[in-house]
């Protein structure tokens, strides 16, 4: 019996457009809602968002099956990423990612021996379903899906470097922190800034990897859509819980 299939990383693969939410309010109730609705891919947020590794556990059971779930860690921290993919994640996004070393042993953190050196702890873990699944280890590889995120003009002067790790599913590309590097904190959407987005996603996609991007601008995301962004994040918990309060209040003001 093998790891489970990890359809997210399948659908990459395939080309396929994926459509997701990003989670910050770290509550499961509000991850078990958004699985509901049917977005492609859920993304809970541990960088930014007040999510500890109890907190993600908690959101994963609260999505269950109905949408595949992204976790995005604090940093590239080998201990955390280990923790991460125990409790049962199969997607990592890592942040800033800044180049072709730093890539590659995101890979080796991800991957069991020989192709890394994920440390071996799967009986005791949720993963296997607490060593339910006979053939995990031999398999899990296979089903780990790599996702770096670049997000800073380093990054994007090592993209070619990272684009060629074997074993990088996909690149995210953060608009938000890439704006500040540039002088343009706060203002993703300036021309200057989506000059050098649209061509980093141009570039990922060239090289075959998925590219990725988030975005709460539907003219943008539309664009990205028809750039044909693999895994493109239309908006967030925390983006659509405060634009509907403040719509309903604004009925009765």
């Amino acid at each position: 019996m093998p790891a489970s299939k990890n359809t997210f990383k399948a659908r990459l693969k395939a080309g396929d457009v994926q459509i997701g939410l990003w989670l910050g309010l770290g509550d499961p109730s509000a991850a078990e809602l958004a699985a509901g609705i049917g977005f492609d891919w859920l993304l809970i947020d541990g960088e930014h968002g007040p999510n500890g590794l109890r907190d993600v556990l908690a959101q994963l059971r609260g999505a269950g099956d109905k949408s595949q779930v992204i976790v995005r860690t604090r940093d590239d921290n080998r201990a955390e990423i280990k923790q991460m993919l125990d409790i049962g994640t199969q997607t990592l996004l890592v942040p800033m990612i800044e180049s072709g070393d730093q890539a590659a042993e995101v890979v080796r953190s991800m991957k069991y021996p020989p192709l890394g050196v994920r440390g071996v702890g799967a009986a005791l873990a949720r993963a296997s379903e607490y060593n339910g699944i006979p053939d995990y280890l031999q398999t899990a590889n296979d089903e780990v899906c790599v996702l770096v995120q670049v997000e800073s003009m380093a990054g994007v002067a090592a993209l070619d470097a990272i684009l060629a790790i074997e074993g990088v599913d996909g690149v995210f590309v953060g608009p938000a922190d890439l704006a500040a590097d540039m002088g343009y904190l706060g203002r993703p959407g300036a021309p200057e800034v989506q000059e050098v987005v649209v061509d980093t996603l141009k570039r990922i996609k060239a090289a075959g990897k998925a590219a990725g991007i988030l975005t709460s601008d539907q003219k943008l995301a539309q664009s990205y859509r028809e750039l044909g962004v693999e895994f493109l994040a239309v908006g967030s918990d925390v983006g659509v819980l405060r634009a509907g309060l403040t719509g309903l209040k604004a009925k009765f003001s």
